[in-house]
């Protein structure tokens, strides 16, 4: 299976917004924001209780918005942030929305 990305110039900014305007989502690319691949399963385990099959919903919304790459290996699925082309197409974008959220945790 080979999943559809958007090439960085049909990235939208309603799209990534609306994307990362989930809780379960943000999460998500706040861990794919450490750097590095990681497997789906692993993001599952560390979010805790969504279950895999929401998960398939939010990693098509985030992959289709043009905020991540989803590759098959296996059984499994490798999830690397499309930041280099986030940052190009809509500079700063991501940094403010990740310092907004991380400030939202300590608050609430």
């Amino acid at each position: 299976m080979r999943y559809r990305h958007p090439d960085p110039a049909q990235i939208r900014i309603d799209g990534v917004l609306s994307a990362l305007g989930h809780p379960v989502r943000l999460a998500s690319v706040r861990i794919l924001d450490g750097g590095g691949v990681h497997n789906c399963g692993d993001i599952v385990k560390i979010l805790g209780a969504t279950s895999k099959s929401t998960m398939t919903h939010h990693w098509r919304v985030l992959r289709e918005a043009g905020v991540i790459f989803q590759e098959p290996s296996g059984r499994e699925n490798l999830l690397r942030l499309r930041r280099p082309d986030l940052d190009t197409r809509y500079p700063g974008l991501l940094d403010a929305v990740l310092a907004g959220a991380a400030t939202d945790d300590v608050t609430d």
